[in-house]
């Protein structure tokens, strides 16, 4: 499973929610957007530190998902895909639905502009 931005906060937040589904999950996987978008959030946290500490605890157990020139084909087709229905979606999530396809894992987040996404299984909570 994938976790979004706001997947990534809730279970740094111990959301019961999130925490169920994360504890149920074969395998964790972060997109290096996702880390991008939290760590420049706990930067401005005044929590900031232990949310660093949590942080690098976190990954121990999860995959790292870097941005590849396969990644780059699936985010152009998702681009083109959801020009053509007139549904866009942040840039930064286009690249996480990217990762999504390419690795053919659901994503966790409450973020249902996913739902437009084709192929892409959302979880919420």
């Amino acid at each position: 499973m994938i976790l979004d931005t706001n997947a990534l906060s809730a279970t740094a937040d111990h959301d019961p929610g999130a925490i169920r589904i994360i504890s149920a999950a074969n395998q964790l996987a972060i997109p290096v957007i996702v880390l991008g978008e939290y760590r420049h959030g706990i930067a401005r946290s005044r929590l900031g530190a232990a949310y660093r500490k949590w942080l690098e605890e976190f990954l121990a157990v999860c995959r790292v998902l870097d941005v590849t020139n396969e990644t780059s084909h699936h985010y152009a087709t998702i681009h083109l895909e959801l020009k053509e229905i007139g549904k866009p979606i942040p840039v930064n999530d286009i690249w996480i639905a990217a990762l999504c396809r390419q690795h053919h894992l659901p994503l966790l987040s409450r973020d249902r502009h996913f739902d437009v996404v084709r192929g892409l299984k959302r979880v919420g909570w």
